[in-house]
């Protein structure tokens, strides 16, 4: 090994325990983008410079809901009878001439997620990819990747796609233009739960598509109270309000694990494909991934 890849391996180990460490004050960190503006433009700078981040309902809580039906564009194909926001990632995978799947999520293994497995990672696109430790993350195909979306349909996670710069900092890979972040989020570790708490000009980055709404249907409501915990909401968008179920669209990033925790159909996720080919063609400008 010579001193080039030395120190680049030092590096990689310090800055992997320097995300680890940051991940557990993550909360605060994020409350002290709202109390000093100097802090808040350090850390957009640092980590979340021109980011893009796309929230793409689990597939678990589009089988819940009505969904209104838009003819598709015919280059995409259908998925059983319908066609599911996650078919967004596949479109881009299909596309994609670099890929690496993660040995594992940082987030999970950070927070010693018992409820989802550590060991199911994030994917990552682009010529920057080709970067990555192999101690990090494989290279894979494009059947491996999509066989990796399914599985992380089948387990209930919300897909998060878009250059988000964090990625090629703690990695070390540049530039973050040719890095595309696909994760997979369970609802009690990811990082975007820190989202109300950072201050809104960073917060406002990660963005639900366009056409999902999700809402309560009142007369269904039992009021167990189940969407109101700390591990569903991921902006923290359910709230009471004259002892009923309310949801500030604001907030609301549509990932919808309240409607996959209500087993009472007492919130509804709803879409059509009308953004389905902005967002594609968005990301597109966003990272130079295609082959």
């Amino acid at each position: 090994m010579n001193d080039k890849d030395r120190r680049k391996g030092y590096y990689e180990d310090v800055t992997t325990t320097l995300v680890k460490y940051t991940f557990h004050t993550r909360f605060f960190l994020s409350r002290m983008t709202r109390r000093s503006r100097i802090f808040k433009k350090i850390i957009d700078k640092i980590l979340f410079e021109d980011d893009e981040v796309y929230v793409l309902p689990n597939k678990n809580a589009v089988n819940k809901t009505i969904t209104t039906n838009i003819e598709i564009n015919q280059s995409f194909e259908k998925s059983e009878s319908e066609f599911v926001p996650s078919q967004i990632i596949k479109e881009v995978i299909k596309e994609a001439e670099d890929i690496v799947i993660m040995h594992k999520c940082l987030c999970r293994s950070s927070a010693n997620c018992e409820d989802y497995p550590q060991d199911f990672g994030c994917i990552f696109i682009g010529p920057a990819s080709r970067k990555i430790a192999s101690k990090y993350g494989r290279s894979a195909t494009v059947e491996e990747a999509l066989a990796h979306v399914d599985e992380a349909d089948e387990l209930g996670l919300s897909h998060v796609i878009g250059r988000n710069k964090i990625d090629s900092v703690w990695m070390n890979v540049r530039p973050k233009e040719k890095l595309l972040t696909i994760c997979h989020c369970c609802p009690c570790c990811c990082l975007w739960k820190v989202l109300p708490d950072l201050d809104d000009d960073i917060s406002n980055k990660v963005m639900r598509l366009e056409d999902v709404e999700v809402h309560t249907v009142r007369d269904n409501c039992k009021m167990c109270r189940k969407c109101l915990g700390e591990d569903v909401c991921f902006g923290n968008a359910i709230y009471i309000e004259d002892s009923e179920i309310k949801i500030n669209q604001d907030k609301c990033v549509g990932c919808g694990h309240c409607v996959q925790t209500c087993k009472f159909d007492a919130i509804e996720l709803n879409y059509s494909q009308k953004s389905i080919d902005s967002v594609l063609n968005r990301i597109g400008e966003l990272v130079d991934y295609k082959k």
